[in-house]
């Protein structure tokens, strides 16, 4: 198989095992698997040492009968680590966002020696633990066992670190109301291999009213309360939606409740009723990507009805770009609107590294 399609499907079947967990997932020797975090744990300080044990693994896969340890053409029945390193691993580990050389892990003078990679090997490797690790996974390689453990063992340890990493995320100003939609849209539509993408309209709706309790009358005193963390379930927080807002007193006014990719049914309007049925909330909105069950869009209104005469609180469903729309229409400035999405989206624990780089690639293309 060629280099780089090899390298993109390993990449990709590590993105599916990880999805949104943060521990690695193998079988591997539990010996190797200690020198390969050490490895990890130096990859951004050491980036030659975790490029070369890449291009090594990749390499022995490909060309099982090449003793990897002669990583140059000068050293006997040797190979050029350096050159497969240039044209595919380290343009890779760069298209990925991992951590990578300028041009080559060769380009290193602890790695560069033309002696092989072995016990007598005499780079100063530093520190010596990462050179134990180093030899004895270069050596584990040579070997030719589970390599594909070892590369997806790396590939997921890479993913876990990136995704912990902040990324400066576009902030474009003055957009028209269809464009930002548009982009909105995109964003919460792209595909994505971990968990998180339902939280993105929850954040746009949230954005959309740290602006609106800025400037509609309707919420003069009234608090917009912190948004909560992605798994706070309702009923153990007191909340009774994604999005609340209280009076002067505290008491419930306005609440939120978001559906991603969940068309709004009667029974997801009976489920919100018994969250605020002993609040007085007087609106509370369900809104979903996947709009309303147009084959419940009477018996819908029939139970909305039915909670305005028995509770007094107007429950509104509807699609969510529709709303978005509407409060968008409201504001002064929407570019405080795409300043605080943007900020929410760089803060919130529950998103991972794709859905952020997804909104930069969005811009993009604008």
């Amino acid at each position: 198989m060629e280099p780089t399609a090899f390298l993109e499907n390993i990449y990709q079947e590590s993105m599916k095992i990880v999805g949104s967990d943060t521990t690695i997932k193998s079988d591997l020797n539990q010996t190797i698997a200690k020198y390969l975090l050490e490895i990890l744990q130096k990859s951004e300080s050491a980036k030659a040492v975790i490029t070369v044990i890449l291009t090594s693994a990749v390499y022995k896969i490909l060309n099982p009968e090449q003793d990897i340890r002669n990583h140059q053409t000068s050293i006997p029945n040797g190979y050029s680590g350096r050159t497969f390193d240039s044209k595919y691993i380290t343009p890779f580990l760069k298209s990925v966002k991992f951590p990578a050389m300028a041009e080559s892990g060769w380009l290193t003078r602890s790695l560069e020696q033309k002696i092989p990679y072995d016990a007598n090997y005499s780079g100063a490797i530093r520190p010596d633990t990462l050179k134990i690790a180093f030899l004895e996974t270069i050596d584990f390689i040579q070997q030719g066992n589970d390599l594909d453990k070892i590369l997806s063992f790396l590939m997921q340890g890479l993913i876990i670190q990136r995704n912990t990493q902040q990324i400066n995320l576009a902030k474009p100003h003055n957009l028209p109301i269809t464009t930002i939609i548009d982009l909105l849209s995109k964003h919460f539509e792209a595909k994505y291999t971990a968990e998180g993408a339902s939280r993105l309209p929850v954040l746009a709706l949230y954005a959309a009213y740290q602006c609106l309790v800025n400037e509609i009358k309707r919420f003069e005193g009234k608090t917009l309360l912190p948004i909560e963390n992605h798994t706070s379930a309702d009923t153990r927080s007191g909340r009774i939606g994604d999005i609340d807002l209280v009076d002067e007193k505290g008491r419930a006014f306005e609440a939120v409740e978001v559906k991603h990719g969940i068309p709004i049914t009667i029974q997801l309007v009976k489920d919100a009723f018994e969250k605020f049925k002993t609040t007085q909330v007087s609106r509370y909105y369900l809104l979903s990507t996947a709009n309303i069950d147009a084959s419940q869009i009477n018996a819908i209104n029939i139970e909305i009805e039915r909670i305005k005469n028995i509770h007094g609180c107007h429950v509104i469903a509807n699609g969510l770009t529709n709303s978005l729309k509407y409060y968008l229409r409201l504001l002064s400035d929407t570019s405080e609107f795409i300043e605080n999405y943007v900020n929410l989206i760089e803060l919130d624990t529950a998103l991972k590294f794709e859905h952020k780089t997804a909104w930069n690639n969005i811009i993009s293309k604008m």
